[in-house]
């Protein structure tokens, strides 16, 4: 995986699937995020590290939604989410996000061990810690979908 600063979109892994997220027509963009939050769940054994990253930048995403969640502002993140334009999401979304969120930090994760073979693991959860802490709060998201 290409990493090029610490931020949920600074990969190449995570730039990709902001990249097919902003190319979807509007109504297949939920899926999409929920997809990337479900491959955390469904893989079983170690994992994997792009598996990681994308779920990183849909939890990212899914926390932007939420009142006073953390804006999006990476040149690599969906240019409709960077432009304001709001993402309805499903209410159940932040909790897969956080449970997303706490496998990739866990034991038996690329993630983890790529960012502490590093030297900047403790740097790398702290980046994660806006987002975790949006979500935790679980308030309605801005256009929910239901």
């Amino acid at each position: 995986m290409g990493t090029w600063d610490i931020g949920p979109f600074d990969n190449d892994s995570a730039a990709d699937w902001s990249a097919r997220l902003h190319d979807a027509a509007p109504a297949e963009r939920a899926g999409i995020v929920e997809r990337a939050l479900r491959d955390v769940e469904t893989e079983s054994g170690y994992l994997d590290g792009d598996v990681a990253a994308d779920a990183i930048a849909a939890a990212a995403v899914v926390a932007a939604q939420l009142p006073g969640g953390p804006k999006i502002e990476s040149a690599y993140a969906p240019d409709f989410l960077t432009g304001g334009e709001p993402l309805p999401l499903p209410d159940h979304l932040p909790a897969l996000a956080v449970r997303a969120l706490d496998r990739i930090v866990a034991d038996e994760s690329e993630w983890r061990d790529l960012w502490a073979d590093s030297g900047a693991l403790d740097k790398a959860v702290a980046e994660l810690g806006p987002i975790r802490g949006a979500l935790d709060r679980r308030g309605p998201l801005a256009g929910a979908a239901g």
